[in-house]
């Protein structure tokens, strides 16, 4: 029997249940024709096939008052196969619903999944009348109610932010105390040991690598791998399936959400609306290219069979489309307002704010986001680049938006390595990257601070590796990052040399308390804190397997394990919270609230010509109390490999100097006056703070 159709409604896209019938509407300004495809639970049956009734401003919707949550669905969409035109239309192809807010289904690589006949000299001329709907991604629909209690936004400031990157199954697919039902899944995430782990190091926010349901690229399947990384999108506002494998995505990760605020842990998503799964002319159709190819990707206006890749991955998403800009907010409020989400880090997100004339940071997306009273408040972090023309832009950014700062990357890795002629850099990074960010009334918490991330070595490798190693990606070790700012200390890769393994373990633990001692929001790498080590890959993003996955073998390792110390780093933060101003810090006299001074070994201020030294190893600082009361702190970081006597200053109304961190078995100790010596050791960091 024919299922009933009813006209519906075009206001909310997607399949939306209202607890009688599910309205269902879909966009495409140049398609002729949509059906709506119903499948049997296991998805490998179509049980009915309805055209949608009708068409309202380019959208096409229908009401089935017989369907209900559970159901499996997909779309046929009629229009014109003329990719000289941009128009990439085939009703043979089975397409996921773009505002699927569930998806079931592994995607089967075949020829089926293309629009056109792979035989043809032109490939993507040859239109393929053939069947594709067994080995498609199919949308579920869902009912969205959630007893959230009382969960409510955390709201933590940009000041007490520490900021935890991780992928879902890495983070817990080898952690031996986590439930192993649970392990690499969205319930792993909140496992009681591992948020104590988190507490333990002072984290507020966990960054989770891409959840938006994606695929795996043919090329992987082929050589037996995955997209372990995932920013490989398909659906913006569904869960990936394979972080709940029993069902259940949606719940799964509400819940996981929940949990992680009970913490005071806040999630933040990495996404990716730069480009989908559908790569360039070649590439499969799976939605949007059959749903609107034209509306949906930036196409070269000269020739429009071609995509505009700003993005190295096939396709760009084309925001100034005002219903491709609009489906993007609405999966931003989906996340927030459905999922209680937090903030999102947006990768490459130059394209996201591209125009006809490149980069303009007073792009719609921008405005969009800036006026919605929702998505104003959450944390919004770039990815500042993309690799189209003119896709560097660290530090142009609106404000509102703090970025990813590789300058601070590269300065951290180069003075630890042992460059010189790098104080002065090095100090602007440490100080907030002014040079960078303080315009149009942006403050330090534009800069997202890191010393490594999912993309490149880990911090164990980054200080064991001179050369990547990538042969087990498959790609003759050509893929990755050949300009790393990596060392090996003396030896490439493992060793059991005792003074190399204390070397690596002081830079290591150098560049943490470079990172949790700056100026700017630190962004911490899962796993850096046990010496976590993918074997000297810089490039991990096919590897679902113990390489991509987190070491959990050195916690508690004392020559390995940094977590008590990140722990003390953070609470450095919060107790010296000048550490982690909002506010811009100046010169001026000591004593004064949000000031900064450098100084030299022999306790006096530095000079012009001291920094320009060239081969100056070492750095020291003060950071001013705050107009509250809080104390003074000192800091000095010593990169050479001889130790450093430093004269303390005299500071008005201090009366002593106390060691608050030091790397030294037998640290200074307290009540050092003004104009005493303390000597810092090679490679290491001493902070002090001052009392009356």
């Amino acid at each position: 029997m024919s299922m009933r159709v009813l006209p519906g409604h075009a206001e909310q896209f997607g399949a939306t249940w209202d607890g009688r019938g599910v309205n269902f509407a879909l966009f495409s300004a140049n398609a002729e024709k949509v059906e709506l495809c119903l499948f049997d639970p296991q998805g490998h049956r179509e049980l009915e096939r309805v055209a949608l009734p009708e068409r309202t401003d380019d959208v096409f919707h229908g009401y089935l008052p017989d369907v209900s949550p559970g159901q499996l669905y997909g779309y046929r969409v009629y229009g014109p196969y003329q990719p000289a035109k941009g128009h990439r239309f085939n009703h043979h192809k089975l397409l996921l619903d773009p505002y699927a807010k569930a998806v079931t289904g592994r995607l089967i690589w075949s020829d089926h999944l293309f629009g056109y006949r792979a035989d043809s000299a032109r490939a993507d001329l040859s239109f393929d009348r053939r069947d594709s709907a067994r080995g498609m991604i199919k949308g579920i629909v869902v009912d969205d109610a959630f007893t959230w209690g009382g969960d409510l936004p955390l709201r933590t400031s940009w000041a007490d932010t520490v900021i935890y990157e991780a992928h879902v199954k890495g983070l817990t697919q080898q952690r031996q105390d986590v439930p192993e039902a649970w392990r690499g899944l969205f319930r792993g995430l909140a496992a009681p040991e591992m948020v104590a782990h988190l507490k333990r190091l002072g984290v507020t926010a966990i960054e989770l690598l891409p959840v938006h349901a994606f695929i795996d690229d043919r090329h992987l399947i082929e050589r037996g791998m995955r997209n372990y990384w995932g920013y490989n999108s398909i659906g913006y506002f569904a869960p990936e399936p394979r972080f709940a494998p029993t069902g259940g995505a949606v719940s799964a990760f509400k819940s996981t959400v929940a949990r992680l605020h009970d913490a005071g842990i806040e999630v933040i998503l990495d996404v990716v609306y730069n480009h989908t799964a559908e790569g360039n002319q070649l590439g499969p159709t799976m939605s949007f290219r059959g749903i609107d190819n034209a509306c949906y990707y930036w196409l070269k206006p000269d020739e429009p069979r071609y995509y505009e890749d700003f993005t190295g991955c096939g396709n760009s998403l084309n925001l100034t489309h005002p219903h491709v800009l609009q489906m993007v907010m609405d999966s931003l409020r989906y996340w927030v307002e459905q999922c209680h989400v937090d903030g999102f880090r947006f990768d490459l997100a130059t394209t996201l704010g591209r125009g006809a004339q490149g980069f303009d940071r007073q792009s719609s997306f921008f405005a969009a986001i800036r006026q919605d009273p929702t998505l104003s408040h959450v944390k919004l972090i770039a990815e500042p680049w993309d690799l189209g023309l003119g896709g560097y832009q660290v530090g142009a950014f609106p404000d509102g938006w703090s970025e990813w700062n590789d300058a601070f990357r590269q300065t951290v890795r180069k003075f630890w390595r042992g460059e010189e002629g790098l104080i002065g850099t090095l100090a602007g990074k440490l100080s907030g990257s002014a040079d960078l960010f303080s315009h149009d009334g942006r403050g330090p918490r534009a800069s997202i601070n890191h010393v490594t991330v999912h993309d490149g070595f880990t911090l164990a490798d980054l200080v064991s590796y001179a050369e990547k190693h990538n042969e087990e990606n498959g790609e003759e070790n050509r893929d990755g990052s050949d300009h790393s700012d990596s060392f090996n200390c003396g030896v490439e890769g493992p060793t059991d040399d005792p003074e190399i393994l204390a070397r690596r373990k002081s830079i290591r633990q150098c560049m943490m308390a470079c990172l949790l001692l700056s100026q700017g929001v630190p962004l911490i790498l899962a796993g850096d804190e046990v010496a976590n080590s993918q074997g000297g890959n810089n490039n991990a993003y096919c590897q679902d397997s113990p390489i991509g996955w987190v070491d959990w073998s050195n916690l508690n390792d004392p020559g390995f394990d940094m977590t008590a110390l990140i722990g003390r780093l953070a609470e450095l933060r919060r107790r010296f919270p000048q550490l982690a101003s909002q506010r811009w810090l100046g010169m001026g006299r000591p004593g004064e609230p949000h000031t900064i001074q450098w100084w030299r070994p022999d306790g006096a201020e530095m000079t012009e010509g001291d920094w320009h030294f060239e081969q100056a190893r070492y750095l020291c600082w003060t950071v001013g109390p705050l107009a509250d009361g809080h104390p003074p702190v000192l800091i000095a970081m010593n990169g050479a490999d001889i130790a450093v006597q430093q004269m303390l200053p005299d500071w008005p109304g201090i009366r002593e100097w106390r060691t608050e961190l030091s790397f030294d078995e037998a640290p200074a100790p307290h009540g050092l006056q003004g104009g005493g010596e303390v000597a810092i050791p090679p490679y290491a960091v001493l902070v002090l703070g001052g009392y009356p």
